[in-house]
């Protein structure tokens, strides 16, 4: 095989949207242990902001973009887990943001047939986010009580389901009458508006009868932290797993003994697709859920590579809602 042409989505220097350029570059043939993927859909993640502005140092310039899916053309030598013509979707590593990419085997996940590639894309890293956060992270059942923030956002939307599909009860947040329409569609037995109230925990703990929350699934951060912290029931957990409004600064460990000795973690889903074992359990599951109609996903906008700014500053200015793809 020789090197391909492709378009791709540029980070060059940290910074703001405007540093992104759609290039031209060349892409190797897949080496060992990896795939080359003709690229159908990429999600728009936060995790590429963090990355893009430097918060998560890169070294530029790179290729944006995580999460994708789209069909195997070329594979490498020892690559046994796929193989050419496969439909494949993946939430890691960087790179994705073009029309064919070079992706490492062993973080394929299959597609099931039923499943359209955009489908696909959209929900591997919010989806198997979702997943490990109300399976492991903090074990939802039967009767728990959760505080979902930005509940009509990507992971927000799934966490709503899943957690409502447990036997739970979510008491979910937003910024508008129609994102907490969204989150009561999908099943949260409370919705709050945050613009519209002076004490967030407060009213969290009225809608749950006076009561803290047993978990708060916090993705907005800096803004939300606090409330989270003090909407928990004794021996609670706090569960940041992203700062969609800033990052959490430091603080005094002994807010969390006077909050009732509450826990709080700051989970990464790298962390909880450690092996391909546990990797295509939770993407299998995902998917499959999705493919038989137990688990919905709402695409809130298809964007052209070269209209990639336009589409991180709406994320980022959250004026959507459900989950942002571009398509290469």
């Amino acid at each position: 095989m020789t090197d391909t042409t492709a378009t791709a989505l540029v980070c060059t220097k940290p910074g703001d949207s405007s540093v992104l350029e759609v290039q031209d570059v060349e892409v190797s043939p897949p080496g060992e242990g990896e795939a080359q993927v003709e690229v159908a859909a990429v999600g728009v993640n936060f995790i590429d902001v963090y990355q893009r502005q430097g918060v998560y140092p890169m070294e530029t310039p790179f290729v944006m973009c995580s999460e994708g899916a789209g069909t195997v053309r070329a594979v490498g030598e020892g690559v046994t887990d796929v193989a050419v013509g496969d439909r494949v979707a993946w939430a890691h590593p960087v790179g994705a943001g073009a029309t064919t990419a070079n992706r490492p085997a062993k973080d394929l996940v299959p597609v099931p047939d039923g499943l359209d590639l955009e489908t696909a894309a959209a929900a591997m890293l919010q989806g198997m986010t979702a997943h490990y956060l109300v399976n492991s992270t903090y074990a939802v059942g039967p009767g728990t009580v959760a505080l979902v923030h930005a509940a009509a956002g990507g992971v927000g939307q799934l966490l709503v389901q899943m957690i409502t599909a447990k036997g739970g009860k979510v008491i979910a947040t937003a910024g508008s009458e129609d994102k907490l329409e969204i989150a009561r569609r999908l099943g949260a037995v409370a919705a709050i508006n945050y613009r519209e109230t002076d004490d967030l925990a407060a009213a969290v703990r009225k809608a749950n009868g006076g009561n803290g929350v047993d978990v708060a699934y916090d993705g907005v951060g800096k803004a939300t932290f606090d409330a989270s912290l003090d909407s928990l029931r004794p021996r609670g957990m706090l569960v940041l797993f992203g700062g969609a409004s800033g990052q959490v600064p430091p603080f005094d460990l002994q807010r969390l003994n006077k909050a009732g000795s509450v826990y709080v973690t700051r989970p990464t889903l790298v962390n909880y697709t450690a092996t391909r074992e546990e990797l295509l359990e939770r993407g299998e599951s995902v998917l499959g859920d999705l493919a038989a109609g137990r688990l919905h996903i709402e695409i809130g906008g298809r964007y052209p590579l070269a209209e990639a700014a336009r589409a991180y500053d709406d994320l980022e200015s959250r004026r959507t809602t459900g989950k942002l793809l571009l398509i290469p």
